[in-house]
């Protein structure tokens, strides 16, 4: 019986989905220039992984509504996915400039300029990130990446634990915090936390693991 309602259920969700994509359809046949109702269809197709029909809705929603600032961070979101940080950089920064205070695209921009190794870049997007939200976890872990990057380790330290205190099971924070430890020479201590990290769903990378083992019991 249990397998049945499950059953039941995920097919309701599909019907319900189905209907909500129908329902937008309908919206855009009656105005294609309904920007909200191109995002909408956007996200939906995001979530069925259909990238390329998600890109072409979004697309769409910034054109007919140019200051639908959301839609810049899943185009942003797109481009992250393949890579293409510098693309992820423009529509982020598009979004900022509609909703000055809007955490997530400072935070994208951030995450961006790390992966393309310009650590004070990133350092200075993440800390306005988490000025406008202190909670932003992702933020606040990717500063510690940054610190880490920098070699500034007590920093990252610090980091990885208002993290960890708001979000305990935060895979990546341990992982730093391990990789901060090992920077320091205190391996004992570094085991612990790429124990913590594993634990939490994190796949540590194989030659940290390596370099970690002698340090067991």
């Amino acid at each position: 019986m249990a397998e049945q309602d499950k059953n039941a259920q995920e097919k309701s969700e599909e019907e319900k989905l189905k209907e909500y994509i129908q329902s937008m359809q309908q919206a855009i046949e009656q105005n294609p220039e309904n920007g909200v109702a191109h995002y909408n269809l956007g996200c939906v197709y995001i979530g069925k992984g259909m990238y390329e029909e998600a890109e072409k809705e979004l697309k769409l929603a910034i054109q007919y509504t140019p200051d639908l600032a959301e839609a810049y961070v899943q185009l942003g979101g797109l481009a992250m996915r393949e890579g293409d940080y510098t693309t992820c950089l423009s529509y982020n920064k598009q979004a900022t400039q509609f909703r000055p205070r809007f955490a997530v695209p400072h935070g994208n921009v951030g995450f961006a300029y790390l992966q393309l190794g310009q650590v004070q870049e990133a350092i200075k997007w993440l800390r306005r990130a988490l000025s406008f939200d202190p909670y932003f976890v992702q933020a606040r872990s990717t500063l510690a990446s940054a610190y880490l990057m920098e070699g500034d380790t007590e920093e990252c330290i610090k980091e990885c634990q208002k993290v960890i205190e708001e979000q305990p099971t935060f895979g990546p924070a341990y992982n730093n915090l391990a990789l901060a430890y090992m920077d320091k020479g205190d391996y004992g201590t570094a085991l612990q936390h790429c124990d913590n990290a594993r634990e939490n769903g994190y796949e540590v990378p194989q030659d940290m693991l390596e370099q970690l083992e002698p340090y067991r019991g």
